[in-house]
Protein backbone atom coordinates (compact mmCIF):
# COMPACT_ATOMS: atom_id res chain seq x y z
CA UNK A 1 0.00 0.00 0.00
CA UNK A 2 1.32 3.43 -1.02
CA UNK A 3 1.92 5.99 1.70
CA UNK A 4 -0.05 9.23 1.41
CA UNK A 5 2.51 12.01 1.00
CA UNK A 6 0.55 14.89 -0.52
CA UNK A 7 -3.09 15.99 -0.06
CA UNK A 8 -5.19 18.68 -1.69
CA UNK A 9 -7.99 20.03 0.52
CA UNK A 10 -10.64 22.46 -0.71
CA UNK A 11 -13.94 22.41 1.17
CA UNK A 12 -17.05 24.55 1.33
CA UNK A 13 -18.34 22.85 4.50
CA UNK A 14 -15.45 23.14 6.93
CA UNK A 15 -16.88 20.95 9.69
CA UNK A 16 -14.10 18.75 11.07
CA UNK A 17 -11.58 19.84 8.46
CA UNK A 18 -9.11 21.48 10.87
CA UNK A 19 -8.82 18.31 12.94
CA UNK A 20 -8.49 16.22 9.78
CA UNK A 21 -5.71 18.44 8.40
CA UNK A 22 -3.91 18.40 11.77
CA UNK A 23 -3.93 14.60 11.69
CA UNK A 24 -2.62 14.53 8.13
CA UNK A 25 0.15 16.93 9.08
CA UNK A 26 1.06 14.63 11.97
CA UNK A 27 1.55 11.85 9.39
CA UNK A 28 3.96 14.12 7.51
CA UNK A 29 1.54 14.78 4.66
CA UNK A 30 2.13 17.94 2.61
CA UNK A 31 -1.11 19.92 2.35
CA UNK A 32 -2.24 21.97 -0.63
CA UNK A 33 -5.33 24.14 -0.35
CA UNK A 34 -7.34 26.99 -1.83
CA UNK A 35 -8.27 30.46 -0.53
CA UNK A 36 -10.60 30.23 2.44
CA UNK A 37 -9.56 26.74 3.47
CA UNK A 38 -5.87 27.66 3.30
CA UNK A 39 -6.49 30.71 5.47
CA UNK A 40 -8.30 28.56 8.02
CA UNK A 41 -5.33 26.22 8.18
CA UNK A 42 -2.87 29.08 8.63
CA UNK A 43 -5.04 30.46 11.42
CA UNK A 44 -4.60 27.10 13.17
CA UNK A 45 -0.85 26.92 12.51
CA UNK A 46 -1.20 24.07 10.02
CA UNK A 47 1.49 24.30 7.30
CA UNK A 48 -0.20 24.73 3.92
CA UNK A 49 0.73 25.56 0.32
CA UNK A 50 -1.76 27.67 -1.59
CA UNK A 51 -2.81 26.03 -4.86
CA UNK A 52 -2.07 29.28 -6.70
CA UNK A 53 1.54 29.11 -5.46
CA UNK A 54 1.69 25.39 -6.29
CA UNK A 55 0.49 25.88 -9.88
CA UNK A 56 2.11 29.26 -10.42
CA UNK A 57 -1.25 30.54 -11.66
CA UNK A 58 -3.45 32.87 -9.59
CA UNK A 59 -7.08 32.31 -8.68
CA UNK A 60 -9.17 34.44 -11.00
CA UNK A 61 -12.69 35.38 -12.12
CA UNK A 62 -13.94 35.82 -8.55
CA UNK A 63 -12.72 32.33 -7.66
CA UNK A 64 -14.38 30.60 -10.60
CA UNK A 65 -10.97 29.39 -11.74
CA UNK A 66 -8.80 27.95 -8.97
CA UNK A 67 -7.87 24.34 -9.58
CA UNK A 68 -8.48 23.90 -13.32
CA UNK A 69 -4.79 23.37 -14.03
CA UNK A 70 -2.66 20.48 -15.44
CA UNK A 71 -0.53 20.44 -12.31
CA UNK A 72 -3.62 19.65 -10.26
CA UNK A 73 -5.36 17.23 -12.59
CA UNK A 74 -2.12 15.63 -13.73
CA UNK A 75 -1.22 15.00 -10.09
CA UNK A 76 -4.59 13.34 -9.53
CA UNK A 77 -4.88 11.40 -12.81
CA UNK A 78 -1.35 10.20 -13.32
CA UNK A 79 -1.02 6.42 -12.94
CA UNK A 80 1.88 5.37 -10.79
CA UNK A 81 2.05 1.93 -12.44
CA UNK A 82 2.55 3.21 -16.01
CA UNK A 83 6.16 4.27 -16.80
CA UNK A 84 4.96 6.59 -19.57
CA UNK A 85 2.71 8.44 -17.08
CA UNK A 86 5.50 8.67 -14.53
CA UNK A 87 7.95 9.95 -17.14
CA UNK A 88 5.51 12.52 -18.55
CA UNK A 89 4.74 13.88 -15.09
CA UNK A 90 8.42 14.15 -14.24
CA UNK A 91 9.15 16.03 -17.47
CA UNK A 92 6.26 18.44 -16.77
CA UNK A 93 7.24 18.89 -13.12
CA UNK A 94 3.93 17.50 -11.85
CA UNK A 95 4.11 15.79 -8.43
CA UNK A 96 1.62 13.12 -7.37
CA UNK A 97 -1.40 14.12 -5.28
CA UNK A 98 -2.31 11.11 -3.15
CA UNK A 99 -5.41 12.37 -1.36
CA UNK A 100 -8.14 14.76 -2.41
CA UNK A 101 -10.62 16.18 0.10
CA UNK A 102 -13.39 18.22 -1.51
CA UNK A 103 -16.97 19.06 -0.67
CA UNK A 104 -18.88 21.12 -3.14
CA UNK A 105 -20.54 24.52 -3.17
CA UNK A 106 -23.89 24.20 -1.34
CA UNK A 107 -26.10 24.17 -4.43
CA UNK A 108 -28.87 22.01 -2.92
CA UNK A 109 -29.10 24.17 0.22
CA UNK A 110 -29.09 27.35 -1.85
CA UNK A 111 -31.97 26.41 -4.14
CA UNK A 112 -33.98 25.11 -1.17
CA UNK A 113 -34.26 28.70 0.11
CA UNK A 114 -37.56 30.41 -0.71
CA UNK A 115 -35.81 33.61 -1.84
CA UNK A 116 -33.23 31.88 -4.07
CA UNK A 117 -32.77 33.61 -7.42
CA UNK A 118 -31.46 32.08 -10.62
CA UNK A 119 -28.27 34.11 -10.19
CA UNK A 120 -27.82 32.73 -6.66
CA UNK A 121 -28.22 29.21 -8.01
CA UNK A 122 -25.78 29.71 -10.88
CA UNK A 123 -23.06 31.11 -8.60
CA UNK A 124 -23.38 28.04 -6.38
CA UNK A 125 -22.69 25.60 -9.21
CA UNK A 126 -19.27 24.18 -8.46
CA UNK A 127 -17.02 23.55 -11.49
CA UNK A 128 -13.51 22.92 -10.22
CA UNK A 129 -14.63 20.72 -7.32
CA UNK A 130 -16.52 18.12 -9.37
CA UNK A 131 -13.73 18.11 -11.96
CA UNK A 132 -11.14 17.26 -9.30
CA UNK A 133 -13.39 14.68 -7.68
CA UNK A 134 -13.90 12.94 -11.02
CA UNK A 135 -10.16 12.90 -11.67
CA UNK A 136 -9.34 11.47 -8.25
CA UNK A 137 -12.19 8.95 -8.31
CA UNK A 138 -11.21 7.72 -11.77
CA UNK A 139 -7.66 7.13 -10.50
CA UNK A 140 -8.85 5.39 -7.30
CA UNK A 141 -6.09 2.79 -7.38
CA UNK A 142 -3.63 5.56 -6.56
CA UNK A 143 -5.70 8.36 -5.00
CA UNK A 144 -7.93 8.62 -1.93
CA UNK A 145 -10.95 10.87 -2.56
CA UNK A 146 -13.09 12.24 0.27
CA UNK A 147 -16.33 14.11 -0.37
CA UNK A 148 -17.96 14.18 3.07
CA UNK A 149 -16.82 14.90 6.62
CA UNK A 150 -18.29 11.58 7.78
CA UNK A 151 -15.47 9.81 5.91
CA UNK A 152 -12.57 11.48 7.70
CA UNK A 153 -12.40 9.33 10.83
CA UNK A 154 -12.33 5.95 9.06
CA UNK A 155 -9.53 7.04 6.71
CA UNK A 156 -7.45 8.37 9.59
CA UNK A 157 -8.00 5.15 11.56
CA UNK A 158 -6.77 3.11 8.59
CA UNK A 159 -3.76 5.35 8.12
CA UNK A 160 -2.87 4.85 11.77
CA UNK A 161 -3.00 1.07 11.41
CA UNK A 162 -0.98 1.02 8.17
CA UNK A 163 1.59 3.72 8.81
CA UNK A 164 -0.06 6.33 6.60
CA UNK A 165 -1.60 4.27 3.77
CA UNK A 166 -5.05 3.08 2.72
CA UNK A 167 -6.27 -0.20 1.28
CA UNK A 168 -7.48 -0.72 -2.27
CA UNK A 169 -10.93 -1.67 -0.94
CA UNK A 170 -11.17 1.63 0.94
CA UNK A 171 -10.10 3.67 -2.07
CA UNK A 172 -12.60 1.92 -4.34
CA UNK A 173 -15.47 2.43 -1.87
CA UNK A 174 -14.57 6.12 -1.58
CA UNK A 175 -14.42 6.38 -5.37
CA UNK A 176 -17.93 4.97 -5.70
CA UNK A 177 -19.16 7.38 -3.03
CA UNK A 178 -17.48 10.25 -4.90
CA UNK A 179 -19.12 9.42 -8.22
CA UNK A 180 -22.47 9.06 -6.42
CA UNK A 181 -22.00 12.49 -4.88
CA UNK A 182 -21.20 14.05 -8.26
CA UNK A 183 -24.18 12.29 -9.81
CA UNK A 184 -26.49 13.63 -7.09
CA UNK A 185 -25.02 17.11 -7.42
CA UNK A 186 -25.43 17.21 -11.19
CA UNK A 187 -28.97 15.84 -10.88
CA UNK A 188 -29.91 18.57 -8.41
CA UNK A 189 -28.62 21.21 -10.84
CA UNK A 190 -30.51 19.61 -13.72
CA UNK A 191 -33.73 19.38 -11.67
CA UNK A 192 -33.52 23.03 -10.71
CA UNK A 193 -32.57 24.49 -14.07
CA UNK A 194 -35.12 22.30 -15.87
CA UNK A 195 -37.82 23.78 -13.66
CA UNK A 196 -37.14 27.40 -14.65
CA UNK A 197 -39.80 28.77 -16.97
CA UNK A 198 -39.13 31.43 -19.62
CA UNK A 199 -40.69 34.09 -17.37
CA UNK A 200 -38.34 33.19 -14.52
CA UNK A 201 -40.92 31.33 -12.42
CA UNK A 202 -40.41 27.73 -11.34
CA UNK A 203 -42.54 24.82 -12.48
CA UNK A 204 -43.56 22.08 -10.05
CA UNK A 205 -42.64 19.58 -12.75
CA UNK A 206 -39.20 20.13 -14.36
CA UNK A 207 -38.55 19.38 -18.01
CA UNK A 208 -36.26 16.58 -16.84
CA UNK A 209 -36.47 14.82 -13.50
CA UNK A 210 -33.60 12.88 -11.97
CA UNK A 211 -34.61 10.42 -9.26
CA UNK A 212 -31.97 9.81 -6.61
CA UNK A 213 -32.36 6.85 -4.28
CA UNK A 214 -30.07 4.91 -1.95
CA UNK A 215 -30.44 1.16 -1.46
CA UNK A 216 -31.56 0.23 2.04
CA UNK A 217 -31.45 -3.51 1.56
CA UNK A 218 -31.83 -6.38 -0.86
CA UNK A 219 -35.05 -8.32 -0.36
CA UNK A 220 -35.52 -12.09 -0.49
CA UNK A 221 -37.90 -11.63 -3.44
CA UNK A 222 -40.53 -9.27 -4.81
CA UNK A 223 -44.30 -9.55 -4.82
CA UNK A 224 -43.81 -13.20 -5.80
CA UNK A 225 -40.91 -15.61 -5.15
CA UNK A 226 -39.79 -15.63 -8.80
CA UNK A 227 -39.20 -11.84 -8.74
CA UNK A 228 -36.02 -10.17 -7.48
CA UNK A 229 -36.34 -7.00 -5.41
CA UNK A 230 -34.58 -4.38 -3.33
CA UNK A 231 -35.72 -1.52 -1.06
CA UNK A 232 -34.50 2.02 -1.74
CA UNK A 233 -35.01 5.33 0.06
CA UNK A 234 -35.02 8.92 -1.10
CA UNK A 235 -31.65 10.61 -0.90
CA UNK A 236 -33.26 13.03 1.56
CA UNK A 237 -36.15 11.10 3.19
CA UNK A 238 -39.03 12.96 4.80
CA UNK A 239 -39.07 12.86 8.63
CA UNK A 240 -41.45 10.24 9.94
CA UNK A 241 -41.55 8.24 6.70
CA UNK A 242 -41.29 4.46 6.64
CA UNK A 243 -37.65 4.42 5.54
CA UNK A 244 -36.69 6.08 8.84
CA UNK A 245 -37.98 3.07 10.79
CA UNK A 246 -35.81 1.25 13.32
CA UNK A 247 -36.52 -2.49 13.31
CA UNK A 248 -36.43 -3.66 16.92
CA UNK A 249 -37.01 -7.35 16.27
CA UNK A 250 -38.34 -9.91 13.84
CA UNK A 251 -37.61 -11.40 10.46
CA UNK A 252 -36.35 -9.38 7.53
CA UNK A 253 -39.05 -7.26 5.91
CA UNK A 254 -40.42 -8.56 2.62
CA UNK A 255 -41.47 -6.57 -0.44
CA UNK A 256 -45.15 -6.94 0.45
CA UNK A 257 -44.48 -6.19 4.13
CA UNK A 258 -42.94 -2.87 3.17
CA UNK A 259 -45.74 -1.89 0.80
CA UNK A 260 -48.44 -2.73 3.36
CA UNK A 261 -46.52 -1.15 6.23
CA UNK A 262 -46.31 2.12 4.31
CA UNK A 263 -50.08 2.07 3.72
CA UNK A 264 -50.75 1.46 7.42
CA UNK A 265 -48.27 4.05 8.66
CA UNK A 266 -49.41 6.81 6.29
CA UNK A 267 -53.01 6.25 7.36
CA UNK A 268 -52.46 6.09 11.12
CA UNK A 269 -50.22 9.14 11.31
CA UNK A 270 -52.92 11.27 9.68
CA UNK A 271 -55.03 11.15 12.86
CA UNK A 272 -54.80 13.84 15.54
CA UNK A 273 -55.99 11.56 18.34
CA UNK A 274 -54.67 8.10 19.28
CA UNK A 275 -55.45 5.64 16.51
CA UNK A 276 -54.81 2.12 15.27
CA UNK A 277 -54.86 0.96 11.64
CA UNK A 278 -54.83 -2.64 10.47
CA UNK A 279 -53.91 -3.18 6.80
CA UNK A 280 -54.19 -6.26 4.61
CA UNK A 281 -53.09 -6.25 0.98
CA UNK A 282 -52.57 -2.46 0.94
CA UNK A 283 -56.11 -1.68 2.23
CA UNK A 284 -57.17 -0.71 5.74
CA UNK A 285 -59.41 -3.51 7.02
CA UNK A 286 -59.85 -1.88 10.43
CA UNK A 287 -59.33 1.67 11.69
CA UNK A 288 -60.28 3.18 15.03
CA UNK A 289 -59.45 5.92 17.50
CA UNK A 290 -59.26 5.33 21.23
CA UNK A 291 -58.15 6.88 24.49
CA UNK A 292 -55.55 4.10 24.83
CA UNK A 293 -53.66 1.94 22.38
CA UNK A 294 -55.64 -1.07 23.61
CA UNK A 295 -58.99 0.63 23.00
CA UNK A 296 -57.99 1.77 19.51
CA UNK A 297 -56.70 -1.69 18.61
CA UNK A 298 -59.70 -3.54 20.01
CA UNK A 299 -62.12 -1.39 18.01
CA UNK A 300 -60.05 -1.65 14.82
CA UNK A 301 -59.82 -5.43 15.15
CA UNK A 302 -63.61 -5.74 15.47
CA UNK A 303 -64.14 -4.41 11.94
CA UNK A 304 -62.76 -7.47 10.17
CA UNK A 305 -61.07 -10.09 12.41
CA UNK A 306 -60.73 -12.48 9.47
CA UNK A 307 -58.78 -10.06 7.26
CA UNK A 308 -56.73 -8.84 10.24
CA UNK A 309 -55.10 -12.29 10.40
CA UNK A 310 -51.54 -11.87 9.13
CA UNK A 311 -52.00 -8.12 8.71
CA UNK A 312 -49.93 -5.03 9.40
CA UNK A 313 -50.83 -3.08 12.55
CA UNK A 314 -49.84 0.56 13.06
CA UNK A 315 -50.33 2.88 16.04
CA UNK A 316 -49.68 6.60 16.34
CA UNK A 317 -49.18 6.32 20.10
CA UNK A 318 -46.93 4.34 22.44
CA UNK A 319 -47.80 0.67 22.64
CA UNK A 320 -47.99 -0.48 26.26
CA UNK A 321 -48.23 -3.93 27.81
CA UNK A 322 -52.04 -4.02 27.69
CA UNK A 323 -52.10 -3.37 23.93
CA UNK A 324 -49.16 -5.72 23.35
CA UNK A 325 -50.93 -8.60 25.11
CA UNK A 326 -54.01 -8.12 22.91
CA UNK A 327 -52.01 -7.85 19.67
CA UNK A 328 -49.88 -10.88 20.58
CA UNK A 329 -53.00 -13.08 20.57
CA UNK A 330 -53.30 -12.80 16.80
CA UNK A 331 -50.95 -13.53 13.91
CA UNK A 332 -49.40 -10.23 12.86
CA UNK A 333 -46.70 -9.71 10.25
CA UNK A 334 -45.54 -6.18 11.14
CA UNK A 335 -46.22 -3.92 14.11
CA UNK A 336 -45.45 -0.19 13.86
CA UNK A 337 -45.56 2.54 16.51
CA UNK A 338 -43.66 5.68 17.51
CA UNK A 339 -42.59 3.89 20.70
CA UNK A 340 -43.05 0.79 22.86
CA UNK A 341 -42.80 0.36 26.62
CA UNK A 342 -40.23 -2.09 27.93
CA UNK A 343 -43.04 -4.40 29.06
CA UNK A 344 -44.58 -4.37 25.60
CA UNK A 345 -41.27 -5.30 23.95
CA UNK A 346 -40.80 -8.11 26.47
CA UNK A 347 -44.17 -9.55 25.41
CA UNK A 348 -43.24 -9.48 21.72
CA UNK A 349 -39.90 -11.19 22.35
CA UNK A 350 -41.89 -14.41 22.74
CA UNK A 351 -43.07 -13.78 19.14
CA UNK A 352 -39.63 -13.71 17.58
CA UNK A 353 -40.85 -13.58 13.98
CA UNK A 354 -43.02 -10.48 14.46
CA UNK A 355 -41.36 -7.51 12.80
CA UNK A 356 -41.50 -4.62 15.26
CA UNK A 357 -40.78 -1.18 13.79
CA UNK A 358 -40.28 2.06 15.68
CA UNK A 359 -40.80 5.29 13.72
CA UNK A 360 -40.59 8.75 15.25
CA UNK A 361 -43.57 10.89 14.32
CA UNK A 362 -42.62 14.16 12.62
CA UNK A 363 -43.35 17.17 14.83
CA UNK A 364 -46.20 19.59 14.36
CA UNK A 365 -49.39 17.55 14.60
CA UNK A 366 -51.65 15.94 12.04
CA UNK A 367 -51.55 18.72 9.47
CA UNK A 368 -47.77 18.89 9.55
CA UNK A 369 -47.56 15.12 9.19
CA UNK A 370 -49.59 15.24 6.01
CA UNK A 371 -47.90 18.30 4.56
CA UNK A 372 -44.53 16.83 5.48
CA UNK A 373 -44.96 13.89 3.16
CA UNK A 374 -42.93 13.79 -0.02
CA UNK A 375 -44.19 16.59 -2.26
CA UNK A 376 -44.62 14.25 -5.21
CA UNK A 377 -46.00 10.76 -5.76
CA UNK A 378 -44.63 8.67 -8.61
CA UNK A 379 -45.70 5.55 -10.46
CA UNK A 380 -43.84 3.62 -13.14
CA UNK A 381 -45.79 2.92 -16.32
CA UNK A 382 -44.08 1.02 -19.17
CA UNK A 383 -40.79 2.94 -19.61
CA UNK A 384 -42.49 6.06 -18.31
CA UNK A 385 -43.19 7.80 -15.05
CA UNK A 386 -46.36 9.41 -13.75
CA UNK A 387 -45.65 12.20 -11.26
CA UNK A 388 -48.22 14.12 -9.23
CA UNK A 389 -48.32 16.28 -6.15
CA UNK A 390 -49.13 14.31 -3.01
CA UNK A 391 -52.79 13.87 -2.03
CA UNK A 392 -52.45 15.80 1.22
CA UNK A 393 -55.71 17.78 1.11
CA UNK A 394 -57.26 18.17 4.55
CA UNK A 395 -61.00 18.50 4.89
CA UNK A 396 -62.64 20.63 7.59
CA UNK A 397 -66.25 21.09 8.69
CA UNK A 398 -66.43 24.43 6.91
CA UNK A 399 -65.71 22.67 3.59
CA UNK A 400 -68.82 20.49 3.79
CA UNK A 401 -71.97 21.29 1.87
CA UNK A 402 -75.20 19.72 3.10
CA UNK A 403 -77.45 18.96 0.10
CA UNK A 404 -80.34 16.97 1.66
CA UNK A 405 -83.40 17.93 3.64
CA UNK A 406 -82.10 15.88 6.55
CA UNK A 407 -79.33 17.73 8.35
CA UNK A 408 -76.46 15.77 9.92
CA UNK A 409 -76.07 16.01 13.68
CA UNK A 410 -72.78 17.29 15.19
CA UNK A 411 -71.84 13.70 16.03
CA UNK A 412 -72.65 12.52 12.53
CA UNK A 413 -70.44 15.24 11.09
CA UNK A 414 -67.53 13.96 13.18
CA UNK A 415 -68.25 10.39 12.06
CA UNK A 416 -68.35 11.55 8.44
CA UNK A 417 -64.98 13.29 8.74
CA UNK A 418 -63.54 10.13 10.31
CA UNK A 419 -64.94 7.97 7.50
CA UNK A 420 -63.61 10.42 4.89
CA UNK A 421 -60.12 10.30 6.38
CA UNK A 422 -60.12 6.50 6.22
CA UNK A 423 -61.53 6.38 2.66
CA UNK A 424 -58.55 8.39 1.46
CA UNK A 425 -56.31 5.37 2.18
CA UNK A 426 -58.62 2.70 0.73
CA UNK A 427 -58.13 1.56 -2.86
CA UNK A 428 -60.78 2.94 -5.20
CA UNK A 429 -63.64 2.33 -5.57
CA UNK A 430 -63.81 2.87 -1.80
CA UNK A 431 -66.83 2.69 0.48
CA UNK A 432 -66.30 2.95 4.25
CA UNK A 433 -68.99 2.53 6.93
CA UNK A 434 -68.05 4.06 10.29
CA UNK A 435 -69.49 4.86 13.69
CA UNK A 436 -68.28 5.61 17.21
CA UNK A 437 -64.72 6.33 16.06
CA UNK A 438 -64.21 3.03 14.24
CA UNK A 439 -64.70 1.41 10.86
CA UNK A 440 -67.67 -0.95 10.62
CA UNK A 441 -67.27 -2.18 7.06
CA UNK A 442 -64.77 -1.48 4.28
CA UNK A 443 -65.35 -2.10 0.57
CA UNK A 444 -62.20 -1.63 -1.50
CA UNK A 445 -60.84 -1.88 -5.01
CA UNK A 446 -63.97 -2.91 -6.88
CA UNK A 447 -64.74 -1.99 -10.47
CA UNK A 448 -68.26 -0.96 -9.40
CA UNK A 449 -69.01 1.44 -6.55
CA UNK A 450 -72.25 -0.37 -5.75
CA UNK A 451 -70.28 -3.63 -5.42
CA UNK A 452 -67.91 -1.93 -2.96
CA UNK A 453 -70.98 -0.82 -1.00
CA UNK A 454 -72.37 -4.35 -0.91
CA UNK A 455 -69.01 -5.82 0.13
CA UNK A 456 -68.61 -3.30 2.95
CA UNK A 457 -72.07 -4.24 4.25
CA UNK A 458 -71.25 -7.97 4.01
CA UNK A 459 -67.99 -7.41 5.89
CA UNK A 460 -69.87 -5.71 8.72
CA UNK A 461 -72.44 -8.49 8.80
CA UNK A 462 -69.72 -11.15 8.95
CA UNK A 463 -68.08 -9.33 11.86
CA UNK A 464 -71.41 -9.09 13.69
CA UNK A 465 -71.45 -5.29 13.52
CA UNK A 466 -74.62 -3.29 13.05
CA UNK A 467 -74.66 -0.58 10.41
CA UNK A 468 -77.82 1.00 11.77
CA UNK A 469 -77.22 4.73 12.08
CA UNK A 470 -73.74 4.49 10.55
CA UNK A 471 -71.84 7.13 8.58
CA UNK A 472 -70.55 6.28 5.10
CA UNK A 473 -67.76 7.76 2.99
CA UNK A 474 -67.43 7.30 -0.75
CA UNK A 475 -64.08 8.35 -2.18
CA UNK A 476 -65.69 9.54 -5.42
CA UNK A 477 -69.19 10.50 -6.54
CA UNK A 478 -72.06 8.04 -6.92
CA UNK A 479 -72.66 7.66 -10.67
CA UNK A 480 -76.16 6.30 -10.03
CA UNK A 481 -78.60 6.20 -7.13
CA UNK A 482 -78.17 2.41 -6.64
CA UNK A 483 -75.18 2.90 -4.34
CA UNK A 484 -77.25 5.12 -2.06
CA UNK A 485 -80.10 2.60 -2.11
CA UNK A 486 -77.73 -0.17 -0.97
CA UNK A 487 -76.16 1.81 1.87
CA UNK A 488 -79.57 2.99 3.05
CA UNK A 489 -80.82 -0.60 3.06
CA UNK A 490 -77.79 -1.52 5.16
CA UNK A 491 -78.78 1.05 7.80
CA UNK A 492 -76.64 4.11 7.03
CA UNK A 493 -77.91 7.43 8.39
CA UNK A 494 -75.55 9.83 6.62
CA UNK A 495 -73.07 9.84 3.75
CA UNK A 496 -70.15 11.98 2.61
CA UNK A 497 -69.08 12.08 -1.03
CA UNK A 498 -67.44 14.52 -3.46
CA UNK A 499 -70.44 15.20 -5.73
CA UNK A 500 -69.95 16.23 -9.33
CA UNK A 501 -71.87 13.50 -11.11
CA UNK A 502 -74.25 14.42 -13.93
CA UNK A 503 -76.79 12.49 -11.85
CA UNK A 504 -76.18 14.36 -8.58
CA UNK A 505 -79.82 15.45 -8.42
CA UNK A 506 -80.96 11.84 -8.79
CA UNK A 507 -78.50 10.69 -6.08
CA UNK A 508 -79.51 13.48 -3.68
CA UNK A 509 -83.19 12.70 -4.31
CA UNK A 510 -82.48 9.07 -3.37
CA UNK A 511 -80.90 10.21 -0.10
CA UNK A 512 -83.97 12.35 0.62
CA UNK A 513 -86.26 9.40 -0.09
CA UNK A 514 -84.39 7.34 2.49
CA UNK A 515 -84.14 10.17 5.01
CA UNK A 516 -80.36 10.12 4.83
CA UNK A 517 -78.21 13.21 5.39
CA UNK A 518 -75.75 13.80 2.56
CA UNK A 519 -72.80 16.19 2.51
CA UNK A 520 -70.53 17.00 -0.42
CA UNK A 521 -66.80 17.67 -0.21
CA UNK A 522 -66.12 18.96 -3.71
CA UNK A 523 -62.96 16.88 -3.78
CA UNK A 524 -62.29 13.19 -4.35
CA UNK A 525 -59.61 10.74 -3.16
CA UNK A 526 -58.97 8.14 -5.86
CA UNK A 527 -56.23 5.75 -4.76
CA UNK A 528 -55.07 3.37 -7.49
Amino acid sequence: MAIIKRALISVSDKAGIVEFAQSLHAFGVEILSTGGTAKLFRDHQIPVIEVSDYTGFPEMLDGRVKTLHPKVHGGLLGRRDLPEHVSAMQEAGIPNIDLLCVNLYPFEATVAKADCTLEDAIENIDIGGPAMVRSAAKNWKDVVVLTDASQYAAVLDEMKSTGGATSQATRFALSVAAFNRISNYDAAISDYLSSINTDGTRSAFPAQTNGRFVKVQDLRYGENPHQQAAFYRDLYPAPGSLVTAEQLQGKELSYNNIADADAAWECVKSFDSGACVIVKHANPCGVAVGATALEAYSKAFQTDPTSAFGGIIAFNQTVDAAAAEAVAKQFVEVLIAPDFTADALAIFKAKANVRVLKIALPPGGSSAWEQGRNSHDTKRVGSGLLIQTADNHELSLSDLKVVTRTQPTPQQLQDLLFAWRVAKYVKSNAIVFCGNGMTLGVGAGQMSRVDSTKIAAIKAQNAGLSLQGSAVASDAFFPFRDGVDVLAEAGAACVIQPGGSIRDEEVIAAADEHGIAMVLTGIRHFRH
